[in-house]
């Protein structure tokens, strides 16, 4: 039997500010959608942000390996889906809540999901 992933983030809290910062420049340049899901998160951003939301991915990936973390290119956007069991979708939704619902074209404020990370345990 395989012991659950803790709820956590590995970062150093160096490392959670810089993420934090890419995080931020991303979402207010690029996201163009967020919506909540039952186990997490979908965030849709402009087609041109996918080199720099795969770079963000792979450090995720690593650092919060209790959530799913997967990146695909559409026509036109590219979405990224964040899945997480138990508690981890709570968590996914306050990590990413300043991320507004904004309508796929319309352009997103500058708030961002590294806002809420500053406080929250990941």
């Amino acid at each position: 039997m395989t012991e659950p992933v803790p709820i956590a983030c590995t970062l150093t809290p160096a490392g959670l500010r810089a993420q934090a910062r890419r995080w931020d420049q991303l979402t207010g340049r690029d996201l163009t959608g967020r919506t909540e899901t039952a186990d997490g998160l979908r965030l849709r951003f402009r087609p041109e942000a996918e080199a720099e939301l795969r770079a963000l991915v792979a450090v995720e990936s690593e650092c919060c390996p209790w959530a799913t973390w997967t990146v695909t290119a559409g026509t036109g956007e590219v979405t990224l889906d964040i899945r997480a069991t138990a508690g981890g979708a709570a968590v996914l939704h306050e990590m990413f809540r300043t991320a507004p619902a904004v309508p796929s074209g319309a352009r997103a404020s500058a708030s961002s999901p590294g806002q809420a990370r500053s406080g929250t345990r990941r």
